[in-house]
């Protein structure tokens, strides 16, 4: 077992996906999305707390395609359709007999499709999951701006685009809007790691393609794909989804858990990872329906609860 990731590569829909490995060689799987603009890096935290505390777990992190160190897929359109089928694909070569699946922010959204197609886990986990309408309530006029910024981009040739999509000015801003906590060695680290990671991606075409399949789809409109045990961690000041329609969402998908991180917002995986860690083993170790793989059979010392 190991906290340092194993890198490797995936054949996928004609694309070679980029991938890490957290913790056990082979073992009951998890496998971690991420959310729109990241790559692996952003649920890094996670993996290492989960590889930690429960080192029989194998946790894999890949980038997206178009995203970190993964290519586009050759000849498509990204959007949320061809995310569902990649992931679907993603899943078939790295755990083709069991697994998990957690999905965070947009990944939510990837989980979502690829469950509409068929994905079919023995557990889902979603954090900071998209479940209200991009375009409508209060966050609908900084989504109009937002989309008017990566329309300008996409005119743009493809340095010009990359300087106007990568502008640390823009990437700080969002990045002090989304952040939270007061702790200011946090957040500094937080904005560290969009400086970081968030402007790594093949190109803009891929990049405006994806954002607006972040904004034109919402997990509650695919609810009725979650039919294994269904874990959601929301935080309580987030901007993109309010607590009131995660609510909506716990109830749209029979017995799935909700989890609400107070003083948290959409960076759980950075403010709350070790209140998270806790939750999603917490989760893996309860019992599971007759037929299922018993993840609680296999992890074993028992998980610390979270804080709230």
């Amino acid at each position: 077992m190991s906290t340092v990731p194993s890198p490797f590569a995936v054949p996928a829909l004609g694309s070679e996906t980029r991938a890490w490995r957290y913790g056990a060689a082979e073992g009951p799987t998890l496998i971690l999305v991420h959310g729109f603009r990241g790559d692996h890096h952003g649920l890094q935290g996670i993996a290492q707390g989960l590889a930690a505390s429960a080192p029989e777990l194998r946790v894999i992190v890949p980038d997206l395609p178009g995203f970190g160190a993964s290519p586009s897929i050759p000849g498509r359109t990204h959007d949320i359709a061809l995310y569902g089928e990649w992931l679907r694909a993603f899943s078939a070569e790295t755990a083709p007999d069991s697994f998990a699946i957690l999905g965070h922010s947009f990944g939510s959204l990837v989980v979502s499709a690829a469950l509409a197609g068929g994905l079919a886990p023995e557990r889902t986990i979603l954090i900071n999951p998209i479940s209200a309408p991009a375009l409508e309530g209060p966050q609908a006029v900084m989504t109009q701006l937002a989309i008017a910024y990566y329309r300008a981009a996409d005119l743009l040739p493809e340095r010009a685009a990359r300087g106007l999509l990568g502008n640390p000015l823009i990437v700080r801003v969002m990045s002090e809007v989304m952040a939270k906590t007061r702790d200011r060695e946090l957040r500094r680290w937080i904005h560290d790691q969009h400086d970081r990671y968030f402007s790594v991606f093949a190109d803009p075409g891929t990049l405006l393609d994806a954002f607006r399949a972040s904004v034109s789809h919402t997990v509650i409109a695919g609810a009725d794909a979650f039919v294994a045990p269904t874990l959601l961690i929301a935080g309580e000041r987030d901007d993109i989804t309010p607590l009131a329609k995660q609510l909506e969402l716990q109830r749209r998908i029979p017995g799935s858990e909700l989890r609400i991180l107070p003083g948290t917002g959409h960076l759980v995986h950075y403010e709350a990872v070790t209140d998270a860690v806790a939750a999603i083993l917490a989760f893996l170790r309860a019992s599971t329906p007759p037929g299922t793989t018993p993840f609680s059979s296999v992890l074993s010392s028992p998980a610390k609860e979270p804080s709230a």
